[in-house]
């Protein structure tokens, strides 16, 4: 029965087992790195920055509405300040259709924001996949993602790899 045994214990310790490799990126910092993504970003801003200016602006009118309103009120009847806060809330309603058109889940800046880094995004995808092609990975994660990683030992760390991939490593880094 002790022979059985050590032979059973024998046989499996002669099995190669193999588990999935698996690696992580930190795609804020790829992304850091690529000039493209600066310039999407650049325009991204550039473009809210307009938009939040006529917000401001509209607002600014509204505002000045109801200090004419204020300073005028004694003067007018309860028929005109009727009108005249009818308008208000019309432009109100305005500025707030405006807001959503633009911020709004599918407004037109987040329409933007997903024209501009999507390229740069299949980009770094592509890279990922070429990586884990080449290195034989099952599993890639983002650290810089939702995921959360309690402990990343940098040897699993991929990062430069697809740095490199997209042409953007630095020569004088030495890959881990």
């Amino acid at each position: 029965m002790k022979n059985l045994f050590v032979l059973f214990l024998a046989l499996f310790s002669f099995v190669n087992v193999y588990g999935q490799k698996f690696g992580y990126v930190d795609t804020n910092y790829i992304l850091s790195k690529m000039p493209e993504y600066k310039e999407a970003q650049g325009e991204i801003e550039t473009l809210s920055q307009g938009w939040q200016d006529e917000v401001k602006e509209m607002s600014k009118d509204i505002e000045s509405m109801y200090s004419e309103l204020h300073a005028e009120e004694v003067l007018l009847t309860a028929e005109m300040k009727k009108d005249r806060l009818a308008e208000i809330e019309r432009k109100e309603d305005e500025l707030k259709a405006y807001q959503k058109k633009i911020f709004g889940f599918d407004g037109l800046f987040f329409l933007k924001k997903k024209e501009l880094v999507k390229p740069v995004q299949d980009k770094i995808f592509e890279a990922i996949e070429r990586v884990c092609k080449e290195q034989r990975l099952a599993i890639m994660f983002d650290k810089s993602g939702e995921l959360v990683m309690i402990y990343t030992d940098p040897r699993h760390d991929y990062t430069d790899y697809v740095l490199d991939e997209l042409g953007l490593g630095d020569p004088n880094d030495v890959i881990k």
